[in-house]
């Protein structure tokens, strides 16, 4: 059985009887096939059993939960079944190795400036990047590198801007809350995103917090944020324009929320289904020369850093062909 995402939008209870699961809400209760689910994505207000949660730890499961915002919150994180002592111990060196954190921050960098320029060609935009890529080789601290990559975006959302509905543009990239409907939608997805590269990290030898553009902290898995430099364009910008080009999204799927504006219940759930057709879509890949799923490219590229780290093959970004 292939094993895909369950996502939990509806408030209720994740309970264990015996060797099943199950999730009851107002609609009633259902038995959930441990057997064909991937990871969790929490998004209502649901009670999990402690004995549920013993139950995806034998299983591998990771469970990610998301605040009414759309938010990501945190994950359960199943004890790691993959470790590997000498993989951790060159994670951390190229850490600390100043000249091997920096080259990996700007490949990190290079791969999400190649895919946002790539899809500013798709959508008929003639833009080139390269004045910023030759500028990146040049700078010698992360905060350059940093700074480098947010004129990219800033540049990058100004040309996507051209080329969007008149009520659907993002004006300024705004967060925490987002100020306007199309910024709602490209955080939402944005989240969702950095959860599905955290369960593809748990499926590796990788360790999730340490990391190389973004610094490591003690609450968050950084080296998803790194690699999700590379894939918020491909997949959530690309979902973004095709929802509001469409029509598929429209102003009446988001609502008021304090001071900003939030995807309603509606919205999340076009969203969402969106996404996950996304992830399960196939690609010819042209290395492999065979088809791979979007979702399927996270861990490819989770397989090619650890080839970097262990010295085996240089690192080279993700840079769509597709």
């Amino acid at each position: 059985m292939r094993r895909r995402p369950l996502t939990l939008l509806s408030d209720g209870t994740l309970s264990r009887r015996e060797n099943t699961l199950y999730f009851e809400n107002a609609q009633g209760k259902r038995p959930l096939a441990v057997e064909g689910i991937y990871d969790i994505y929490i998004y209502g207000h649901v009670n999990i059993t402690s004995q549920s949660l013993h139950f995806l730890a034998q299983k591998g499961i990771a469970v990610h939960f998301f605040n009414h915002y759309g938010y990501y919150d945190g994950s359960f994180y199943p004890r790691e079944s993959l470790n590997s002592g000498d993989l951790l111990i060159k994670q951390a060196k190229h850490y600390l190795d100043r000249e091997k954190r920096l080259k990996l921050a700007k490949l990190f960098v290079v791969g999400g400036v190649k895919n946002m320029e790539k899809n500013l060609k798709k959508w008929g935009m003639k833009v080139s990047f390269n004045e910023f890529l030759n500028e990146l080789e040049a700078v010698e601290k992360i905060s350059e590198v940093m700074n480098v990559e947010a004129r990219v975006r800033q540049e990058y959302y100004a040309s996507w801007d051209e080329t969007l509905p008149e009520d659907f543009k993002i004006v300024k990239r705004t967060r925490r809350p987002p100020q306007n409907e199309i910024n709602a939608l490209i955080s939402f997805l944005n989240s969702r995103i950095y959860a599905t590269i955290v369960s593809e990290l748990y499926n590796t030898q990788l360790s999730p917090t340490i990391s190389y553009l973004h610094e490591p902290g003690e609450r968050r898995f950084s080296l998803a944020l790194d690699l999700s430099e590379i894939f918020k364009p491909i997949i959530a910008d690309r979902i973004t324009n095709r929802l509001v080009k469409q029509g598929i999204i429209k102003k009446e799927h988001f609502r008021n929320d304090l001071n900003g504006v939030l995807l309603n219940d509606k919205g999340k759930k076009i969203v969402l289904k969106a996404f996950n057709e996304e992830m399960q879509k196939s690609v010819r890949h042209p290395r492999l020369k065979k088809n791979v799923t979007k979702q399927r490219l996270i861990r490819l590229e989770a397989y090619k850093l650890i080839k970097h780290l262990v010295g085996t093959q240089e690192y080279n970004p993700l840079v769509a062909w597709f």
